[in-house]
């Protein structure tokens, strides 16, 4: 089996590499190293299965020569981060809305048999329905949270119309090793751990009593192999733990001193996945519970020792788009 993994090497992207290379599978990866990192293929690259394309997805001729002979395609490639996308808007329609159509326009070219595409949950936007089902309100808050979503669009209709048999899982709050922990300000277990390794404290948006449905990577990753060799097609599946645990059981179990800024405009105070569907049409769940996940990843903390250690002025200066153009104030002098 040829199978070809765009974002190869990304966070999500070089474990799934992992994961297929162990099964035996001959595999190319794809990326143009805007998010992703080398050092993550590291071990891939010890594997004479394994091909590294070092290249833009929008490149239609390259994906045309990187699909040949494939059967499936895992398409992870994305740009991501909420600050960013409203800064650059057009990056973002460009890698993940045209990106996307260029990954499904090869993949028809190459006759691939199967398409997983990695969804996001940000398209619930505020939910207000939990666990929150597939069937919920579809509300992106900012322009990451719609081209994730458009991307999804894409990858279905393009199914629908053109018979490639594709399925999108939308995943919630990934983390484990190999997370981002460079660039903006954004993800929860990149900073934390930064900050205890530096031993600073914990910068705690709002009260920290919002939830978030902590999924680890090697469950992710497990669903995507699992959806890949499953019949189901034309489907959005939600991906997550089956919890929902808060920002202060977080820090609780990290250990260590806490500040608090402020809460920010356009986060869900919860994100809890309804994972029943990936149940009854993958037979899948999540397998790593959310205390074995945090003793994992504590585990690893000497990868932080790069990372940045923020602090709430750089927070505050960072997130200042973020505020400025997702503020209640902001929304009420444009109506």
């Amino acid at each position: 089996m040829k199978t070809v993994v765009t974002g190869a090497a990304g966070f999500i992207g070089s474990h799934l590499v992992d994961a297929l290379l162990a099964q035996g599978e001959e595999v190319i990866g794809i990326d143009n190293l805007a998010v992703g990192r080398v050092e993550n293929l590291s071990l891939a690259q010890q594997s004479p299965l394994f091909r590294f394309v070092e290249g833009d997805i929008c490149d239609a001729e390259l994906l045309k020569k990187t699909f040949e002979g494939a059967t499936s395609v895992f398409h992870l490639g994305a740009l991501a981060d909420i600050v960013p996308s409203i800064e650059r808007p057009e990056a973002y329609f460009r890698a993940n809305v045209d990106g996307t159509f260029s990954v499904m326009e090869a993949a028809k070219h190459a006759e691939i048999q199967r398409v997983v595409y990695s969804a996001s949950s940000s398209c619930y936007g505020l939910a207000t329905q939990f666990p929150t089902p597939e069937t919920a309100a579809i509300q992106p808050q900012y322009p990451y949270a719609l081209t994730k979503r458009l991307g999804e669009e894409i990858v279905l209709h393009w199914g629908q119309v053109y018979g490639i048999s594709s399925i999108a899982l939308r995943f919630f709050n990934v983390y484990g090793p190999r997370a981002r922990t460079s660039g903006t300000y954004g993800a929860v277990f990149g900073v934390f751990l930064a900050q205890k390794r530096a031993g600073k404290p914990f910068t705690v948006v709002g009260d920290g009593t919002q939830t978030r449905d902590f999924t680890y990577v090697s469950d992710i990753v497990n669903a995507l192999i699992v959806a890949r060799n499953s019949h189901v097609f034309g489907e959005s599946i939600n991906i997550g733990s089956g919890g929902s645990y808060s920002i202060n059981e977080l820090v609780k179990r990290l250990g260590g001193d806490i500040v608090y800024i402020p809460k920010r405009p356009g986060e869900p105070d919860c994100t809890f996945a309804d994972v029943t569907k990936a149940k009854q049409l993958l037979d899948w769940e999540a397998k790593v519970s959310f205390e074995e996940g945090i003793d994992r990843i504590l585990q690893t903390i000497d990868m932080y020792a790069d990372a940045p250690v923020w602090t709430p002025d750089q927070i505050e200066k960072a997130t200042k788009s973020w505020f400025t153009y997702l503020g209640q104030e902001a929304v009420k002098t444009t109506r």
